[in-house]
């Protein structure tokens, strides 16, 4: 009875914690249980990340009833898209250490001014890449690859998506500055509003129902335009309306020159690793184009179901840097190195159990998005050689992501230049290309790439400079 009791009262506590995370109550996570701390941070960061993996799969498992030339797009996009995304997450990267490090020094009113140049940097920024996006949809196309009844056929998918691009960027800005701030549940519930929309959104607005019209594959880029437009008015009203610690008004709406260069100087680095892996994204997608629109497809799919378990583990990475950055601006780095190591066991863990699902059923995963025998088969191999590297990819996401939240973005950088540049590209193209061993030759230079990633970042981690980076 008494071990019974205890088994008991651990599921309770554990459960009660899982309640808080979510509920978001604000704590100090510059004191007390680390564990706990790791673990406070982690759920909502995961839920957070998780839902916007969603985005991706509900769009391909719509998108792919419409034809083969539709995913394909949706992947070409994307890799497009990433080039977005390599900017939104350098920025967000310096925002969460900045904020971090103000909120560990007790600094409330510097954390918010940090937020408020941070969203201005995000919509000048949107501003520009839209203009590209509206203006030259078919040329960018093109450029990667994309076959003329591909072009025809999905260009108005790519103008919506890169023309709305602000709702991407600001999304994961504004979400950045809650991590950072250790208010990790309004950025997964922001999410949540967004996933909802967008599955609703989605097949209305692609097959048309009622008086809706069917809008096919620009019914999804408007879905998903829409779902994550929602959500940035609902952070921005829980910036100005809320009751967190971070709060903006109207009177902190000014532009600080000094404090926008010195989030410009962290973030070089952040945006540097982010363009550097993302457009080595961008070059691996062009050359599986050369394979034909099935196995883009395939290859599409597989990466979608990839990012549905690599995002989890991303919220994990997330949490480390958000108490690498409190805790190093409350002066207790070894209390920030220890987090590292106890968030990337929890990963670890994680991504292990995930790899052997996907080792065990990617054929399966694959055929629930598609019918088209080559599109399962080299979605499924690809599937299968990402997923040997996970535990892999657990340690290098984490230790990258700490050196971010002490502010410390040059080390990856260099890190991601050698191993994407340097080995990922290369390697790619002479297996798949130019010893014509086909699309396995790219999948295989995703996972030893990861993997040398996180061999690299670990003992670079051990070696402790970042402990002294100034932000």
């Amino acid at each position: 009875m008494t071990k019974y009791n205890h088994t008991s009262t651990y599921i309770h506590s554990i459960f009660s914690l899982f309640k808080q995370a979510i509920l978001g109550k604000e704590h100090d996570f510059t004191q007390g249980n680390l564990k706990r701390a790791v673990f406070m941070l982690s759920i909502p960061m995961i839920l957070e990340m998780l839902f916007e993996s969603v985005f991706a799969l509900v769009d391909a498992f719509f998108v792919s009833r419409v034809s083969v030339n539709a995913i394909a797009t949706v992947g070409l996009t994307e890799s497009v898209l990433t080039l977005v995304y390599a900017v939104a997450i350098g920025l967000s990267m310096s925002a969460t250490a900045m904020v971090a490090r103000r909120i560990g020094e007790n600094e409330p009113e510097k954390a918010n001014e940090t937020a408020v140049q941070v969203i201005f940097l995000g919509v000048v920024l949107a501003a520009l890449i839209s203009a590209v996006g509206i203006v030259y949809p078919k040329e960018l196309l093109e450029l990667m690859g994309g076959s003329p009844e591909l072009i025809a056929e999905g260009y108005g998918y790519t103008q919506i998506v890169l023309g709305g691009n602000i709702t991407v960027m600001l999304l994961f800005l504004i979400n950045a500055v809650f991590r950072g701030a250790g208010n990790a549940s309004i950025a997964m519930w922001t999410l949540i509003v967004s996933n909802v929309l967008n599955m609703i959104l989605d097949p209305l607005l692609i097959f048309g129902w009622g008086p809706i019209p069917a809008y096919g594959l620009e019914g999804a880029a408007i879905a998903t335009t829409t779902g994550r437009g929602v959500a940035v008015v609902l952070q921005l009203g829980i910036l100005f309306f809320g009751s967190g610690k971070i709060k903006l008004s109207l009177r902190a709406l000014q532009l600080q020159l000094a404090l926008m260069l010195q989030l410009l100087r962290v973030s070089i680095g952040g945006i540097g690793q982010f363009l550097i892996g993302t457009s080595s994204w961008v070059f691996l997608m062009r050359m599986i184009s050369e394979f034909g629109s099935e196995v883009l497809a395939g290859y599409t799919i597989a990466i979608r179901i990839m990012l549905f378990t690599l995002m989890p583990a991303w919220g994990m990475s997330n949490a480390a840097a958000t108490l690498v950055g409190q805790n190093l601006g409350a002066k207790q780095p070894e209390r920030a190195e220890q987090s590292v190591w106890i968030t990337s066991k929890y990963c670890a863990w994680f991504m292990g159990l995930v790899s052997l699902v996907y080792l065990v059923g990617a054929t399966e995963f694959l055929a629930l998005f598609s019918s088209n025998a080559t599109v399962i088969e080299n979605g499924a191999l690809c599937l299968r050689v990402m997923a040997i590297g996970y535990i892999a990819y657990a340690y290098g996401m984490v230790t990258i992501q700490s050196f971010n939240g002490a502010g410390d973005t040059i080390t990856p950088t260099i890190i991601n230049f050698v191993c994407f540049w340097l080995f990922q590209l290369p390697f790619a193209y002479a297996v798949a290309i130019y010893f014509d061993y086909g699309p396995k030759g790219v999948f295989w230079s995703i996972t030893l790439a990861e993997v040398l990633i996180a061999i690299i970042g670990v003992l670079w981690f051990r070696k402790g400079n970042w402990k002294q980076v100034k932000v």
